[in-house]
């Protein structure tokens, strides 16, 4: 028996939504045609239309078009638009919340009884299909929801199911880490500058070198410390430079970084 055609709705079209609608095109996993977005002006929109997606200005015409739908709104917005679209909401829906902050529970209690809801944290990268994310399903979201989701964005990068809770600790981590990692590339470039290298070459070493560094993780399964002393010679160029990292309590840092990300996303979901 043929599965039935999947229709995808979009409410909210900014910069995350649109990286997870070009992994999704570009892995040929949904037809353009069959892609809706809605969004109160044509701002964004006009990006959409040029992918051969369909747009709107009614967010409740995307329900009537739509059985898998993504909540890409605004945190402060989203409680307006689920009373919106909430008498459009049936059993055929499955609604996938990208929204930072709103819990699952909050969800089920604003859309009706019965509502099969995932929520999912992407982060930047998803734009150029190297995301990490993770998802989690709420109590009427069964392993084939969690199946569909998790093979329709494994085309934006890596996808994960965990439990709700880890979802706050993946802001810290990933959603915010992807700003620490820029701010480390940022000093690594400054630091050759000031060497003498030219800043625009060494801003494209400093992209590469992150970026074997991050494959190495991946493909060797490696700890990260066992990778660090690989490069470690005695008495040589990296031992003095991470001694001077270890000084300014880089590790430490970065730890205490992702602690206070992550308690501002527990206090983002309790405002």
């Amino acid at each position: 028996m043929e599965e039935p055609e999947l229709w995808v709705g979009f409410v909210g079209a900014g910069r995350m939504a649109g990286g997870l609608v070009r992994g999704l095109l570009q892995a040929g996993k949904v037809p353009a045609s069959n892609i809706l977005a809605s969004a109160p002006s044509d701002r964004n929109l006009g990006a959409w239309r040029e992918l051969g997606c369909r747009t709107t200005h009614c967010n409740l015409e995307v329900m009537y078009r739509s059985t898998l739908v993504f909540l890409a709104t605004k945190p402060h917005i989203l409680p307006g638009v689920l009373e919106e679209i909430r008498p459009a909401v049936g059993p055929q829906h499955i609604v996938v919340s990208l929204v930072a902050g709103v819990t699952i529970q909050t969800l089920q209690r604003l859309l009706p009884p019965g509502t099969k809801v995932l929520r999912i944290m992407p982060n930047l990268p998803c734009v150029v299909q190297a995301g990490a994310m993770v998802f989690s399903r709420g109590s009427n979201a069964g392993d084939e929801e969690a199946a569909l989701l998790q093979s329709l964005l494994s085309s934006c990068g890596l996808c994960e199911e965990v439990p709700e809770s880890y979802i706050d600790i993946h802001t810290g981590l990933s959603g915010s880490g992807v700003a620490y990692v820029y701010l480390f590339a940022e000093a690594l470039a400054e630091g050759a500058v000031k060497m003498g290298m030219p800043g625009a070459l060494a801003s494209r070493i400093v992209a590469q070198t992150l970026l074997g560094a991050a494959k190495m993780l991946l493909e060797t399964g490696e700890h990260p410390a066992k990778l660090r002393g690989d490069v470690c010679t005695p008495g040589g160029t990296t031992i003095h430079a991470l001694h001077q990292l270890e000084k300014g309590a880089l590790r430490a840092t970065v730890m205490d970084a992702v602690e206070v990300a992550t308690k501002r996303a527990c206090d983002m979901a309790k405002d």
